[in-house]
This record gives C-alpha cells, structure tokens and sequence, in this order.
C-alpha cells in the first residue's frame, strides 16, 4: 500500500533503486544491456553469480519493471523493458542533476 506523502514518482524511482541495490542484480542489467537481441539462456553460465540465486535476482529486477521476458524454465529469456528504462533513465538523471546547496552553513 503506498504512503500518500510520496509521490508516484518517488515511490516508482525507489522500486527502481531498491532492484538495483545488489551487485548480482547490477551485473545482470549490464550484460542485458551488451545483448542486441533478448537473451535465451541461463545467465548464470555468462556472469559469476550461482544459479540458486539468479532466478531471485531476475524476479526482482522484472517486479521493478526493468527487465522483462520469462524467467522460468524452460522459457528462459529476458531483456531489457526499454520503455522503463528510459523512465528510469530520465528521473535518475533529472534526480541527480539537481544542484547541491552551495551555502557554507550547509552540510560542508
């Protein structure tokens, strides 16, 4: 149930934050990144991540919305879900780019 302080936005950026927050997790969404095509395959075979783990980790990051494909076997391919991604891509970019108070009494 979402918390009526945050907005849509805020609540959506941090399922995207929160699926990126594990390195495993990190790796898989560079090597989707790298393939031109969906991947078929276990991921496990391409990264150094144990296959007890991978699953879990690709139900976090399609929960998110980042990726998207079947990731139960044996219909096993995944990709990047690009019109996310792209949401993503801007609101980190729009977050980050804020300036950072320039004022000596704060945080310096």
């Amino acid at each position: 149930m979402a918390n009526k302080n945050y907005t849509e936005e805020q609540e959506r950026m941090a399922r995207f934050a929160k699926a990126m927050g594990h390195p495993a997790r990190m790796a898989i969404l560079e090597f989707l990144l790298r393939q031109e095509t969906c991947f078929f395959g276990d991921i496990h075979e391409e990264l150094p991540i144990a296959k007890a783990t991978v699953s879990q980790h690709l139900k976090e990051l399609k929960e998110a919305g980042l990726i998207q494909g079947e990731i139960e076997t044996p219909k096993v391919k995944y990709c990047i879900n690009r019109e996310n991604w792209e949401l993503a891509r801007k609101m980190f970019s729009a977050f980050f780019g804020q300036s950072v108070c320039k004022k000596e009494s704060c945080c310096g």
